[in-house]
């Protein structure tokens, strides 16, 4: 019968089995009943020809004449009783209590009850159980007084029959708990390895989505300013046409090049084996990202202080390139026009600082290029991963800066 621990219950023990649920029996169950059923019938048996008997061969207790046949059927009923103890072993005991007074037939049957409850019900009502069969001993003795031994020296060996019926029960318990409590903690350490699985799942897909608002807002806004340039000047000359169309065709290329492969990522079924990711941006690539804003018609000045830009750590490197890309992007959408002011200064032991700056907006763009609003708020977590600091807002002349700085330990 399949049971569970409940650890905290008005009636119940620490750690006191109660069951779950009356499922079918198993094979083995069929077994084990079957057996116990065959045990208690054959000491029916024995014990009713022997009682009966004019001399008694193993010494079992006498009683009147008219109790045996009472007692051979009390013996049989119970015997068929056993069918019934994985379902309602409290019950059945309750219903066997007074039969522990006079009853030969059933002693079997009555400690394989006893055993059912101290087993699989809450410890206290096993050792109520127990205690009852002990204090029924005196009584027992007096109506079936055991020909072969003095009162109390079988009142000792009944006692220490029991003892052991119980030693044996308690083992098992302790057993099944033991079990019970190992294949709890196997299953609680399955379901946490999973949540330790689907959280590092979504902190990825968040780091892959982070990545995708900084590409994709980057490369869109070039695609914006460039498609403006075109509406509002439909008479500018060809070349000029040309080269904004050359733009616009080589950024969607881009775009949708980064959106199918991080699409695919997020579509990878878990266990394959996933594809290798493109080399990640580096404080490198920073010349590149700028050189892109001003083909676009953005008027970018870089102020470059770094004394070893070869020397920076790929992960602060990479936080810095995201930070001017953020700015760049920022600074198309809300104040297209400005002249952006990029510098980057710093070195080992003292950190990268990287400052972005640009006039505040007069009045809202013709074209505004709509936002998410999130862009800062990764870059700011980013930072914060990293160790730094990152402030943005209006500034003391008037304008928006973003400012950071990526700590850089000395070699």
């Amino acid at each position: 019968m399949t049971s569970a621990v409940v650890p905290d219950h008005p009636w119940l023990l620490p750690g006191s089995l109660v069951p779950a649920r009356a499922p079918r029996r198993t094979p083995r169950d069929w077994f084990v009943d079957s057996v116990l059923f065959v045990a208690s019938l054959l000491w029916v048996l024995i014990t009713h020809a022997d009682v009966t008997s004019v001399t008694p061969e193993f010494g079992l207790n006498a009683g009147p004449a008219w109790l045996e046949e009472v007692d051979l059927l009390i013996g049989l009923l119970v015997s068929g009783a056993l069918w019934l103890r994985r379902r309602w072993p409290v019950g059945l005991a309750v219903a066997t209590a007074p039969l522990v007074f006079f009853s030969v037939t059933s002693g079997v049957a009555l400690l394989v009850i006893t055993f059912t409850v101290l087993v699989h019900r809450p410890l206290p009502l096993g050792l109520a159980l127990v205690g009852w069969n002990l204090l029924s001993l005196p009584v027992y003795l007096a109506v079936r007084p055991d020909p072969t031994m003095p009162f109390w020296a079988a009142v000792v060996w009944t006692a220490l029959l029991i003892g052991v019926v119980v030693a044996w029960a308690l083992f098992v318990r302790a057993r099944r708990q033991l079990v019970l409590s190992l294949r709890d903690r196997a299953e609680r350490a399955e379901a946490e390895q999973q949540l330790r699985l689907d959280q590092a799942r979504q902190l990825e897909r968040g780091r892959i989505a982070r990545e995708m608002h900084d590409v994709l807002a980057h490369r869109i806004s070039l695609l914006s300013l460039h498609a403006g340039a075109l509406e509002f000047r439909p008479d500018a000359p060809p070349e000029e046409v040309a080269r904004a169309a050359g733009v616009i065709r080589a950024s969607a290329h881009a775009a949708l090049q980064d959106l199918r492969e991080v699409i695919g990522v997020l579509r990878a079924e878990v266990g394959s084996e996933a594809t290798p990711e493109r080399p990640q941006p580096t404080l490198g690539d920073v010349p590149a990202l700028v050189a892109e804003s001003r083909d676009a018609g953005v008027r970018v000045g870089v102020v470059d202080e770094v004394t070893e830009p070869e020397a920076v750590p790929a992960g602060i490197g990479r936080s810095a390139y995201r930070i001017v890309q953020e700015g760049l992007t920022n600074a198309r959408k809300h104040a297209p026009g400005a002249v952006v002011t990029v510098r980057l200064a710093g070195g080992p032991g003292d950190g990268l600082a990287v400052d972005i700056h640009n006039p505040w907006p007069v009045g809202a763009p013709a074209t505004a290029i709509p936002g998410a609003g999130t862009g800062l708020v990764g870059i700011a977590e980013r930072v914060t991963l990293a160790g730094g600091r990152l402030e943005h807002g209006r500034d003391a002349d008037g304008g928006f800066r973003l400012t950071a700085w990526l700590p850089w330990a000395a070699r």
